[in-house]
This record gives structure tokens, sequence and C-alpha cells, in this order.
């Protein structure tokens, strides 16, 4: 007999037809998310290294300087990094509006609810071992909805408007950088090395970010009720219980 109840020969529209139906296992993230987050977990890992190097380089090579490019590679591939991420996050905006619900996530946090909140409180309370389990949730869970949002989302709106305005500088007062970044982000910032600074700092910012993004993902494929990690290789969020979803909307 099919595994699909008598009467209802159509598969879920959600649920691809190659994959068995399974009701501990939801599709969350689409391809094109997945897609856009290693893509942009490389651009960033990119911009951090060649960034540091920028603001403080390596020592000079020996010899004649016109036989060195080193500096000149390292600001490409920072350069290249830097509209990589920007593009990608441009995608990210319109992939929010056309996929799925998990899609939207993070860029609408329902931080006007109460029961949000809490779920934010009871979220530090398991990462910080004063509850046994963690609630059960198909998408973020209260705190990473948080954290994504702004710890990741407007930094790295930070960190393109100050970086295209650094950029503009080089690319001249007719460059369309200097037109709608540099000649007003410069200015309100002080001068040029306030900018430097500040971009500097908010790359630390991410760093950080990416280091408990990191350690979260591993600790909840571990030890919670759901795939954290696996679940952004495949798409597919696997439940280890049958007890019933926490919703925080």
């Amino acid at each position: 007999m099919s595994n699909q109840a008598i009467g209802n020969s159509k598969p879920a529209r959600h649920v691809p037809r190659t994959r068995p139906i399974d009701r501990n296992e939801v599709y969350v993230y689409e391809a094109p998310i997945r897609l856009w987050h290693w893509i942009n977990a490389l651009a960033i890992l990119t911009l951090a290294v060649t960034g540091y190097l920028i603001a403080s380089p390596l020592p000079s090579l020996g010899g004649e300087a016109s036989d060195h490019y080193l500096m000149g590679y390292i600001r490409f591939a920072h350069f290249a990094a830097a509209y990589i991420m920007i593009i990608g996050f441009v995608f990210r905006i319109y992939w929010a509006i056309v996929g799925n619900i998990h899609a939207r996530q993070i860029f609408l946090p329902p931080i006007h609810k109460a029961k949000w909140w809490a779920g934010i409180i009871y979220s530090v309370r398991w990462y910080l071992f004063l509850v046994k389990e963690p609630r059960k949730y198909v998408g973020h869970n209260p705190l990473a909805t948080f954290g994504m949002h702004f710890g990741f989302i407007w930094l790295t709106v930070f960190l393109i408007v100050t970086g295209l305005a650094l950029y503009g500088e080089g690319a001249g007062y007719d460059s369309w950088q200097y037109t709608f970044f540099s000649s007003w982000v410069i200015p309100l910032f002080g001068q040029s090395q306030d900018v430097h600074t500040y971009h500097h700092l908010a790359m630390w910012g991410m760093v950080i970010f990416v280091i408990v993004h990191v350690y979260a993902a591993v600790r909840e494929e571990i030890m919670s009720r759901q795939s954290m990690m696996s679940s952004m290789f495949s798409g597919w969020r696997n439940f280890k219980d049958d007890l019933p979803m926490d919703k925080d909307h």
C-alpha cells in the first residue's frame, strides 16, 4: 500500500517528490539560501584575513618594489570578496521576499511580541546550561533570530556602507561609490581615518559573531532536539523526538 493516505494522491507541494514524507523532517532551507550561506561564509573569511593584512601590513619585501605586488593582490582579493558579499546580500534580501517563510525570518523578528522575548531568555538559559533541554523550533530559535538580525544583518549593512565609502576615495570623485557613499559617510564620521577605524572594528565584530555562530550551530547539532549544521547542507531539519513544536510568533 502507498505511504500516502487514501484519497490524497498528490504529495505536499513543499516536499520534493524524490524524498519520502517524514513527520520528523521539515524542508527549511531552500537551495538558494544554502548556496548563499556558504559563498558568504567564504567571502567573510577572505575579507577578514585580507582586511587584517591591509590594516596591519606584512613586512616589506626586499628588492625592487616594482617586482612585487603582494599588497596589490591582497587588496584585489579584499575588493573582489567585498563585491561578492554585496551582490550576495542583495540576492539574500530578494530571496527573503520570494522564498519560503524561513527565508525572511532573520529580516523580520517579531520584536513586538512578549513570547518571542521570553523565548530569547529561555534560549540564553539553555546556552548557559541552566535548563536541561532546549525548546523545539522548525526555523531559528528566538535567540538565533535576534543574533542574526542585530549581529549579522545590520553589521553587514554597516560594513558594506563604510567599505564602499572607503573604496570611493580611491575610485575618484566621479565614481558612483563616491557619489552615493563617500560624499556623506566620511563627513558623517569626521574624516577618512575614522571610517577606517570603525570599519576595522566592525570586522572584529563580525569575527566574534562567526565564532559564536559556529559554536552555537555545533552545540545545537549535538545537544538539541533537532539537526542544525547538517540542515544547512541538505536543507532538511530532522527532529529527534515526537514532542510538539514551540513557536515564537
